[in-house]
């Protein structure tokens, strides 16, 4: 069994956090003394690693607390909790997508940057397109 402090410090979270996420009903699976501690259990070890996953994927902690509510009811609401991780998956993939975007972007910004510091100027990227386009045709050709 772990306290609070320990059960904190192992999954990297304060216990500040803990006892919220407490306070908030997600962790009806906890045990408590006889004086009102929490103790945790390796099991429950767990449940705190998938609140958190649905807590980053931007899961509000009353739906999270939904989904716990479920899975404390046992089989009876596998289709809801398999309907919610769907979902999940659904927003976690068009989150990718936008960082993947995102990343693009920055890469760009980075051989600009990059390409601009080596040369001493931002004027090297004031070439038309057209200009552009001659040098990497030109440069193709040389290459085969």
């Amino acid at each position: 069994m772990y306290t609070i402090s320990a059960a904190a410090a192992k999954i990297g979270l304060t216990a500040h956090t803990l006892r919220y996420y407490d306070k908030e009903g997600l962790l009806p699976f906890v045990n408590k003394s006889a004086s009102g501690a929490r103790l945790f259990k390796e099991t429950d070890f767990e449940w705190l690693a998938i609140i958190e996953c649905l807590k980053q994927t931007g899961l509000p902690l009353q739906k999270i607390k939904q989904f716990i509510d479920w899975a404390m009811q046992g089989d009876t609401t596998l289709k809801q909790r398999y309907k919610l991780f769907l979902e999940r998956k659904a927003e976690v993939e068009k989150q990718i997508q936008t960082l993947r975007q995102a990343r693009q972007k920055i890469l760009y910004k980075c051989w600009y940057y990059r390409t601009a510091l080596a040369a001493g100027t931002s004027k090297i990227h004031e070439k038309s397109l057209e200009q552009l386009a001659k040098e990497r045709y030109f440069a193709r050709k040389t290459k085969t």
